[in-house]
């Protein structure tokens, strides 16, 4: 057994525990069909979210733990549920009197609003796949228009004709009295008007595999359940698609974790052996309500990307999938200054402790080097004193701390500057509020202005640190805390900030003796 897979086997990381659940599920023979299937699933009736990417890249940090502990081959299959029927026309897009008209349509029948492509289901999977190329993951796209057109589905809903009773006695044990009397897993599509129709079944014939229905106006109609003619609900949709295609592993939120026993149920009921899954507790706003896209609350893939990585937001979503988190804007500089912390990590583990950083899931076993010589942080401290429009702005601070980098030769630190500035002017500048220091703080503060200005320690940061540290004990700060958070309120308009010794060798021992003088003569409030 390789170095790796003998640390991957041992690992805690929940990815690697993942896998090591899923390599037991063939422990005795291999799959007949080759490889294992990892599956994701995406309704196309609005623009893929930042949901959309964490399940992708949670799926994959789990594939690739596979594939460090095992030789069968893995494929991912994103899978469109383009079949579905439009229940209402998202807000945020043009043509609304047009849309309207195509109410309960298949998705991929209704027309492009944009008018760019054949339907809106195809301008969505067209935006999911250039979504999910963006950041590079490895997949399969699989519409489930072509699937039930293409004959690839027919075998499974065959079957659910024979299996009729077994399928409709798990749903409707799930269902209130009243929605029992009218339920179905078979939705038909009406051939003339082409909408989705919720209708109870007059007749379901296992013999010839067909469907009977009448539709609003009263006519009957009997429709073979193959050809695209027909789609499953999305209950039994979710089990037939694992049975039809064989499916090992699939992750939802957990919001769909009370369906699992359906799922598997109908998985079963149609021949298909219940895949391994994971249920992730789902994100909350700044306010601990669930993250919706209809209330827009929380943060969106564009609001993060402005502001830091997509490898930050990939370390956000690696930490503790199952434990509820705050995703608000307030969460992007530490993601930022802990994934490059993990960066700087890694070169100094060994294997086993490689396996269990996040960054070795992000990077897929091969991180870069961090060239974040700067904290995230600090450079939000700076973009709030320098005045700085740009990043160039910027570098003549952190060329004076750190000589040796250069925009070229740090691009990831350059990138930060950027994002810091933004951030900064985006999130933090319309919030602060400055205060005059109080008497113990005026007289602590007139202490370190008067150390700085007898400083010849240079610009090391722990130095600084340790001096700032013994004003505040000078001054009978207590807790010590109480000491630099007067700085970071008087200085920076802040109740947190860096390590201000840090913040002294970035910014300047002269800057911050002004800085100080600014705080102390109240032009900062003003």
């Amino acid at each position: 057994m390789s170095a790796l897979r003998d640390a991957g086997m041992k690992s805690k990381a929940w990815p690697f525990e993942e896998a090591r659940a899923l390599l037991k599920r063939y422990e005795k023979k291999a799959p007949e069909k080759g490889y294992v299937l990892f599956e994701t699933g995406y309704g196309p009736s609005g623009l893929p979210h930042i949901g959309t990417f964490g399940e992708v890249a949670r799926t994959t940090m789990i594939r690739r733990a596979f594939e460090a502990i095992s030789d069968i081959p893995t494929r991912l299959i994103c899978f469109s549920d383009d079949v579905d029927g439009m229940r209402k026309v998202p807000e945020n897009v043009p043509q609304q009197e047009m849309l309207r008209q195509h109410m309960q349509q298949p998705l991929t029948t209704v027309p492009d609003p944009y008018g760019l492509y054949d339907s809106f289901g195809a301008h969505n999977n067209a935006m999911l796949r250039r979504f999910l190329d963006t950041f590079g993951f490895e997949y399969e796209f699989i519409s489930a228009t072509e699937f039930y057109a293409s004959g690839q589905f027919d075998d499974t809903l065959k079957l659910a004709t024979e299996r009729y009773d077994a399928i409709m006695k798990i749903m409707l044990a799930s269902l209130r009295e009243e929605r029992q009397q009218t339920y179905s897993c078979f939705l038909p599509i009406h051939p003339e008007t082409k909408r989705v129709m919720y209708v109870p079944m007059k007749n379901v014939d296992p013999v010839n595999q067909t469907i009977t229905f009448d539709d609003e106006d009263g006519r009957e109609w009997t429709l073979p359940v193959t050809g695209g003619n027909v789609k499953l609900q999305w209950k039994p949709d979710f089990g037939a698609r694992w049975a039809a295609l064989d499916v090992d592993f699939e992750m939802y939120g957990k919001d769909h974790s009370t369906n699992t026993p359906i799922y598997d149920g109908i998985c079963e009921v149609l021949g298909g052996r219940k895949p391994n899954h994971m249920s992730y507790e789902l994100f909350l706003d700044d306010q601990g309500q669930k993250i919706s896209k209809s209330k827009g609350n929380g943060l969106t893939i564009d609001e993060w990307l402005s502001y830091a990585s997509s490898e930050s937001l990939s370390y956000f979503m690696y930490q503790k999938p199952k434990t509820a988190k705050r995703m608000h804007f307030d969460v992007i500089p530490r993601a930022m200054d802990e994934y490059h912390q993990q960066l700087r990590a890694y070169p100094t583990q060994d294997i086993d402790q490689q396996v269990n950083n996040p960054v070795w899931h992000i990077h897929k076993g091969n991180p870069p080097e961090s060239k974040m010589v700067v904290p995230f942080s600090m450079l939000l401290n700076l973009a709030s004193v320098s005045g700085a429009k740009d990043a160039r702005g910027l570098w003549g601070f952190i060329k004076r701390y750190a000589p040796a980098a250069s925009p070229e030769g740090n691009p990831d630190l350059d990138a930060a500057a950027g994002y810091a500035l933004r951030y900064f002017a985006d999130r933090i500048a319309p919030t602060r509020v400055f205060r005059l220091p109080s008497d113990q703080e005026r007289g602590a503060m007139l202490d370190l202005r008067a150390r700085l200005v007898a400083w010849e320690g240079g610009l090391d940061d722990e130095a600084l640190q340790s001096m700032v540290f013994a004003v505040g004990k000078d001054h009978a700060f207590e807790p010590l805390r109480d000491w630099f958070k007067a700085l970071y309120e008087v200085l920076l308009g802040a109740s947190d900030g860096p390590r201000f010794g840090g913040f002294i060798a970035l910014y300047g021992v002269e800057e911050t003796i002004a800085l100080l003088d600014r705080g102390l003569n109240g032009d900062l409030v003003a």
